[in-house]
């Protein structure tokens, strides 16, 4: 019997992507594993069922009982309690399952028996890039920042010559420079605007000019752990804020994209950085999903002050819904691929990158920081 991967449609309202694209159904078919797909699955980014049929796909009236058919379910956000419920002790649960957001879910996926692997822990190693979801996404949000900003702004971005006479081009300031800041900067640059890019961490200075931006340099660095910045001290932030607020006063847009894992976004662009900024000016704020950078967002709305507009989107990647899910669809064939032999599910769980992202396993919590989350809040 073929091993079979099934799609349910996402539950979470404003959720447009889906998890699978026609070509990775194609590629599981030549690996022996058979796409069971939830009926409308696709229909939020306009993906009909027809395009993964003809790819291959086996259409499932219920997600009740796609549960019941496919070993392994894949995933955008972490499934609904609910849902969990209807998964079968041994099956395999791939997606981004949030678990510092939802302990209450990882519980229910270790009482259910549920082997799940979160795609957010696998671990920063240049074998893993394929993988890494958290970056393609990320690349996403960044192109959409830069349209967003462009859209909202009272200003043209690139330099215009009319018969009126010549228009300036928009300056815009990019707060972080990981990959959706650096795909920001590029989007941005492309419309024509002046761009210059801050990053905490030095390594970034390259990076940002080579997009032919201006690095702003504070003399603060902040290397971390896996590419990340580390949390600043009091000290630093307090400098961090007085200096770049010189900097972003001289902006038509301000794009942050600066967040630290698993905790909430540093607040880095506080009311009177705001208060500074020139009358008509725009902030899009893409760190909303952790509170925000900026200490007047409203997650998930867009709010008026002294003139300034501050957009704090939620989820922007699913505003981008068929190369989102294109993307993310690969991402999650180039992890499980490894793990198939023959058709069949055989993953080694010494693998470095399995076990990085290995949730629950056989009844247990697998890393220690989540297994001591969910038992402090159980």
């Amino acid at each position: 019997m073929s091993l079979i991967v099934g799609i349910p449609q996402e539950r979470l309202a404003g959720e447009r992507r889906v998890a699978i694209e026609a070509s990775v159904i194609q590629k599981l078919a030549k690996l022996g594993v058979q796409v069971a797909i939830e009926a409308g699955a696709g229909q939020a980014a306009l993906i009909p069922d027809s395009t993964f049929t003809q790819a291959g796909a086996n259409l499932v009236d219920s997600a009740a009982e796609l549960y019941k058919q496919a070993k392994i379910i894949w995933t955008v956000q972490p499934p609904e309690l609910a849902d969990i419920q209807q998964l079968s002790a041994g099956s395999v649960l791939i997606g981004t399952l949030q678990p510092y957001k939802y302990p209450e879910r990882v519980k229910a996926l270790r009482d259910q028996g549920v082997t799940s692997f979160a795609m957010e822990l696998v671990p920063r190693i240049s074998r893993a890039q394929a993988m890494d979801v958290l970056s393609s996404q990320a690349a996403v949000a960044g192109y959409k920042a830069a349209i967003m900003g462009a859209d909202l702004s009272v200003r043209f971005f690139p330099m215009l010559t009319t018969a009126a006479g010549t228009i300036r081009p928009a300056k815009v300031i990019v707060i972080g420079a990981g990959v959706a800041g650096l795909q920001a900067i590029a989007t941005a640059k492309r419309l024509g605007a002046m761009v210059e890019g801050y990053d905490v961490r030095s390594a970034t200075k390259e990076q940002v000019q080579s997009l032919g931006a201006k690095f702003i340099e504070l003399g603060i660095s902040a290397e971390g752990a896996g590419g990340y910045a580390r949390e600043l001290t009091a000290e630093e932030k307090q400098q961090q804020q007085a200096e770049l607020a010189k900097h972003i006063a001289t902006a038509d847009v301000l794009i942050t994209t600066a967040a630290v894992p698993g905790r909430p976004s540093p607040k880095i662009i506080p009311e009177s950085t705001v208060e500074g900024m020139k009358p008509g000016a725009v902030i899009i704020d893409l760190a909303a999903e952790g509170g925000g950078n900026c200490s007047l967002s409203q997650p998930g709305q867009t709010v008026m002050h002294n003139d300034v507009l501050i957009h704090a989107p939620l989820n922007v990647p699913s505003q981008v819904p068929v190369h989102a899910s294109e993307m993310y669809a690969k991402n999650l064939f180039n992890f499980l691929s490894p793990m198939l032999k023959e058709g069949q599910y055989q993953p080694d769980f010494n693998d470095e990158v399995i076990a990085g992202a290995l949730l629950t396993h056989e009844g247990k919590i697998m890393p220690d920081a989540i297994r001591q989350l969910v038992e402090a809040t159980a």
